[in-house]
């Protein structure tokens, strides 16, 4: 097994790049968490093209060529000690490809972000290095508790999270210990069959989604079955399912835990043996609990759920 490297923990008054590797973003979403940064004795720094825009079918922040730019930038420049992205959206899959590590691979530093930026933390992983699944900068129109960024900064600063859960019913009991990967269900099952997916053999699967039809969540989880996942994972973990289906037809599952969307989850897993937690607080809701991404964590699923980094 690959040695995960994870970065120093930051020093106060430490810099940390703000950058745009996906959907645009207007600097008023953006002012509350760089005064967050701020308050928290450190210097955000922002990405060039931060607030640049460009639409071509999807209002991008800025061409691939300055998204590009701007995550190079920030991954590799000396004085950067982590990155965090305003938002996610739609794009990180347009620079995967482009990304350089020389600077980066001796001075490791953390990647923050969630939703989209999934893509970013598998290449990172695949390449050997942990990075946190959390809150982005943007504060979302549904609002974020303060706790969702608090304990990201308790990370950076080298304090690893511990969570204890109330069980969900559909939880399926178990104690295990693997590393942790996953994110944005969506975008797991977008890189599936690429250099690029993550590797699935022994690992705890995190999965989160939004905004999905239940036909299309049902093709992921189908798609995930087909490529052999869950002959492969030790242990799933189930956040955030907000939003999902036909909204219009089904306002009664437009919450963060969609009942439906869990029933139909676990009716596909139900064969197998591994541990299952559903309603895990990451994702796109108001209590985004970040997760450390190829960390080894201990999962005890009983009456209560626990989870260890």
């Amino acid at each position: 097994m690959k040695k995960i490297i994870f970065p120093k923990p930051l020093k106060k008054g430490a810099k940390i790049a703000v950058i745009s590797p996906a959907g645009s973003v207007e600097a008023s979403q953006l002012e509350k968490g760089i005064k967050l940064i701020k308050s928290k004795g450190f210097e955000p720094v922002l990405g060039k093209n931060l607030y640049s825009k460009y639409s071509n079918g999807y209002n991008y922040a800025g061409t691939e060529q300055e998204r590009i730019k701007d995550i190079n930038w920030a991954l590799n420049d000396k004085e950067i000690s982590a990155v965090w992205a305003s938002r996610g959206g739609y794009g990180c899959q347009h620079l995967i490809e482009h990304i350089k590590l020389k600077n980066f691979t001796e001075n490791p530093k953390w990647y923050i972000g969630y939703s989209d930026n999934t893509v970013i933390q598998s290449y990172l992983l695949k390449k050997g290095f942990a990075s946190i699944h959390g809150q982005t900068i943007k504060t979302s129109s549904f609002g974020v508790t303060d706790e969702s960024y608090d304990l990201i900064f308790d990370t950076l600063k080298g304090k690893m999270p511990k969570y204890s859960l109330k069980s969900y019913q559909l939880n399926k009991k178990g104690n295990i210990e693997g590393e942790l990967i996953g994110g944005n269900l969506a975008l797991i099952y977008a890189l599936l069959g690429t250099k690029y997916s993550f590797d699935f053999r022994d690992k705890i699967l995190f999965i989160e989604d939004i905004g999905e039809n239940f036909y299309a969540l049902d093709r992921m989880i189908m798609s995930l079955e087909l490529a052999g996942v869950f002959n492969k994972i030790s242990g799933l973990i189930i956040g955030g399912m907000t939003n999902m289906g036909d909204e219009k037809e089904n306002k009664q599952y437009a919450e963060s835990f969609d009942k439906f969307a869990y029933k139909l989850i676990s009716d596909r897993i139900s064969k197998y043996k591994f541990p299952v937690v559903f309603g895990f607080p990451n994702g796109h809701i108001k209590d985004n609990r970040p997760l450390i991404i190829g960390s080894k964590i201990k999962m005890k699923v009983a009456d209560k759920v626990k989870i260890e980094f």
